[in-house]
């Protein structure tokens, strides 16, 4: 029997050609039970693979006659989608794989803003190439070909069509409101990022896709694709995080739990729990960093990326030579020799 990796009942949005633009899945599934995909496979006769199956009417009835028994909730949804005046679509993932349609990207972002998954653990690679890049207006998705046809005929009809982003991500709550968390400016929280439980975002925060909080934090700079950031951390206002789309290259930045970045900080490390970055100090993997004991005296002089990971750690530029330093609350000598372990 097909085990399915997950599954999605969405509306959407399709241009004049029927390619799809974006999907809305109001219940994604992650590792449905064996009698839920069995029922949904008979009713639209799936046999396997990782497909996006636009749903007719007589689909809909069978899917949700299918699912009744097992649950009424999904059945009563499934049924509400024949009143849909938008295409319909059942997308079923029997793997991880890297997305190949827009329903098939669309559901796993969904996936990530619901927290069924958690940043770098769904197969996101590709995405970019099935993504396509939309108008979002006050009247939903506009394929771009199809904009200028559309704002002629809202203007001849005494209308503005209001267009509030050209971008292949949507913001994320119109699809997702997580429980538990405050977003001062929604257009800047994009549809694929986690935000964890007692998370506020404030108007200068932004979180992209496959990124996020791992619960309650204050987030009033940037936290940028593949970042993640621990219980109890703050970002201070104009602050930065280096992503893997912004120079990081393959190097995973994160923030551990109870650290701060100071306001206009920045780091291309990832930091580990109690750490601080002093205000307007930005960090990159080949800053040269002198250490300092708890006494203030000169241990060492490295890189940053000797450093990444580490615990209780202060970044701070000293104020009269300019250096970067880092203190520690543990000794410089135990730092040390954890730095220069090879096991």
């Amino acid at each position: 029997m097909t085990t399915l990796f997950s599954l999605g009942f969405g509306v959407g949005t399709q241009n004049s050609k029927g390619e799809w633009l974006e999907v809305f899945y109001p219940k994604p599934l992650l590792n449905p039970s064996a009698e839920i995909t069995q029922a949904v496979s008979s009713a639209l006769n799936y046999q396997n693979g990782n497909q996006a199956i636009e749903l007719t009417s007589d689909h809909i009835k069978a899917v949700s006659e299918a699912l009744a028994s097992l649950d009424s909730e999904l059945a009563e949804l499934v049924l509400q989608l024949d009143q849909s005046t938008r295409p319909v679509v059942a997308t079923l993932l029997e793997t991880d794989a890297e997305p190949k349609t827009t329903p098939e990207a669309y559901l796993k972002l969904h996936l990530l803003s619901h927290r069924l998954v958690k940043p770098h653990n769904v197969n996101l690679s590709g995405m970019f190439a099935v993504l396509p890049n939309v108008a979002w207006t006050n009247e939903g998705a506009i394929d771009l070909s199809e904009l200028s046809e559309r704002q002629l005929k809202a203007r001849l009809n005494g209308q503005i069509l209001d267009v509030d982003c050209v971008d292949k991500f949507p913001k994320m709550t119109n699809y997702v409101v997580p429980t538990g968390v405050r977003i001062a400016h929604t257009a800047r929280v994009r549809l694929g990022a986690y935000i964890g439980e007692g998370t506020t975002i404030m108007h200068e925060g932004f979180v992209n896709f496959n990124a996020g909080t791992a619960g309650k934090s204050m987030i009033e700079g940037r936290i940028s694709a593949g970042v993640m950031i621990g219980e109890g951390s703050d970002l201070g206002g104009g602050c930065s995080t280096m992503g893997t789309l912004s120079g990081g290259g393959n190097i995973v930045i994160s923030v551990g739990e109870g650290s701060l970045l100071g306001a206009n900080s920045g780091i291309g490390i990832p930091l580990g729990d109690r750490c601080t970055v002093e205000a307007g100090l930005y960090i990159t993997a080949g800053t040269q960093v002198t250490v300092l004991d708890d006494k203030g005296a000169v241990v060492e002089v490295m890189k940053a990326r000797d450093l990444a990971g580490k615990n209780d750690l202060l970044f701070r530029r000293n104020s009269q030579t300019g250096a970067v330093e880092c203190k520690t609350n543990k000794s410089a000598i135990e730092l040390n020799e954890e730095l220069h372990a090879h096991n």
